[in-house]
Parts: structure tokens; C-alpha cells; sequence
């Protein structure tokens, strides 16, 4: 399934007026693509990935699921297309990791039924595809950073979605974690594939991982495209105001970004 958001704007009040974080934003995420948000602080990133996933509603424009408004989609239909892996996740209760993920099943349970044998069968596979099926009996509490991140995508899997939203899926993870977790969704888009969009502020994450980026600043699309033809230095300096040397890694087989200095 393809998403496209189309002259989409949304602005949070603040002190009675509209303060708006996105202004007229028009991007197309193609079936199966990997698609990376790449922008600074406050440009509206999360925002956005709220929009697309039906979270929050555009003032003005739509968001489609091929053709489809999210506005007409009922919700518990749209979390069968759309998972979303946030930022943190902190649950309300101590729950183990296989309840954790047997969560995203949710979606697909009829009123007042509980999770079923077909419902823990695909719970354990999406644990299996993001190693974690040895976790399946520990506090969620009690995990790593890394194995917390591997265990809320395998509940977002367990939705069976064909979109996946994700936003800053290495935060402060550590290198090791990083790899593991790019290489787990390299592997989602490639062998099931998932259609993924993921905020981030790691460049070299993205130039590892997305075959398309989009770049936002004050709230607008500043450029969209392929990874290899959006992300050049004089695009990063435009973007974060800083000047980055930005060249391609042949051991890595991807681009990579070192930023050198700000740029006042």
C-alpha cells in the first residue's frame, strides 16, 4: 500500500491561535519503499508521522492509504494497515514481552474476545523475525534498550500491517543495538514487504537504510527524492545549517555523512 500525504498543514494551539507545525505538506511514500523524515528539532517530523497514521486529523489537506482518506477508514480497521513504533514506550502495568506483543493483535479481535491460538502463533513469529522469542517470558520492564525496541516492533508486526511508522527507532541506543535494529528493518522491508517511514536524526541511518528521503524545515518539505540525489552537503547545510562532508562508503556500500562545522 502506498501513503501520500497531500497539501497537508496542522498547528497546535498555543495562547488561543493556531501555532502551526506543518504548512501545506505534499509527499508520496511508495508501496513497499523505505522512506526516511530527516530535519531538526521542532520541524514538525513526529507531527507528521501522527498525520499518517491517523493519530491526528490535518486542518487542512488529507492523508490517503492508497486513494483511501484516513479520515473514512474506522480506526480499528486502519491499525490492521498502520502500525506505529514511537519514540518510548512506557507501559501502565508489567507485562511480559509476549503480552507486550500479543497487544498488536488487538486490532483484529472481535468485541469482548481474548487472544486466541492463531493470535500467540503469530505473536511468536514476529518474535522470531525480530529475535526476541527467547524474551517472551521476561518483565518488558526488565529488558535492554535494544531488546525493548526489537519486542515493540514485533508487536507492531504482529498487527500484520503493510505500513509501518516508526520515529527514532535507535534513540539512545547504543552502536551495537543500532546496527541490530537497522539490520531488523532492512530485512522487514526487503523479505515481507512492509512499507516503512522512519524519523530519525541519524543520517548515516538513513543513508544506510532509506531509498527515499524527505526533508523538513519550519514546518515544510524543503526537498524529497532519492537517497543518493537528496542527500549532498549543500542539502544538509540548507537543512541543519551545518556543513557536512558527505561521500560514498565503499566497505559500507552507502553514503555517508560527517558534519565538519555549523554554519552561522
Amino acid at each position: 500500500m502506498s501513503l501520500h500525504s497531500r497539501s497537508v498543514s496542522f498547528g497546535y494551539a498555543h495562547e488561543g491561535r493556531d501555532s502551526f507545525a506543518l504548512h501545506d505538506v505534499s509527499i508520496t511514500v511508495p508501496h513497499k519503499s523505505l522512506t526516511g523524515l530527516l530535519g531538526p528539532n521542532g520541524c514538525g517530523k513526529t507531527t507528521l508521522l501522527k498525520l499518517m497514521s491517523g493519530i491526528l486529523t490535518p486542518q487542512s489537506g488529507m492523508v490517503d492509504l492508497s486513494g483511501r482518506d484516513l479520515a473514512s477508514i474506522p480506526r480499528r480497521e486502519l491499525a490492521r494497515h498502520i502500525a506505529v513504533v514511537p519514540q518510548e514506550t512506557h507501559p501502565a502495568f508489567d507485562y511480559t514481552a509476549i503480552e507486550m506483543v500479543l497487544m498488536g493483535r488487538h486490532p483484529h479481535l472481535g468485541p469482548f474476545r481474548l487472544e486466541g491460538p492463531d493470535d500467540l502463533a503469530i505473536a511468536l513469529e514476529a518474535m522470531t523475525a525480530t529475535s526476541t522469542d527467547h524474551l517472551a517470558h521476561r518483565a518488558y520492564m526488565t529488558l535492554s534498550g535494544g531488546e525493548k525496541q526489537r519486542v515493540v516492533i514485533a508487536g507492531a508486526l504482529a498487527q500484520t500491517p503493510e505500513v509501518l511508522l516508526l520515529d527514532e527507532p535507535t534513540a539512545s541506543l547504543d552502536l551495537g543495538y543500532q546496527l541490530e535494529v537497522a539490520s531488523l528493518l532492512m530485512r522487514l522491508n526487503r523479505e515481507r514487504g512492509v512499507t516503512m517511514v522512519l524519523a530519525t536524526h541519524d543520517l548515516n541511518l538513513a543513508a544506510s537504510l532509506c531509498d527515499t528521503l524527505v526533508m523538513l524545515r519550519g514546518g515544510r518539505v524543503l526537498a524529497q527524492g532519492p537517497t543518493r540525489e537528496v542527500l549532498t552537503g549543500p542539502m544538509i547545510q540548507q537543512l541543519y545549517d551545518v556543513e557536512a562532508d558527505v561521500r560514498f562508503h565503499e566497505d559500507a556500500g552507502h553514503l555517508t555523512v560527517v558534519p565538519v562545522r555549523r554554519v552561522p
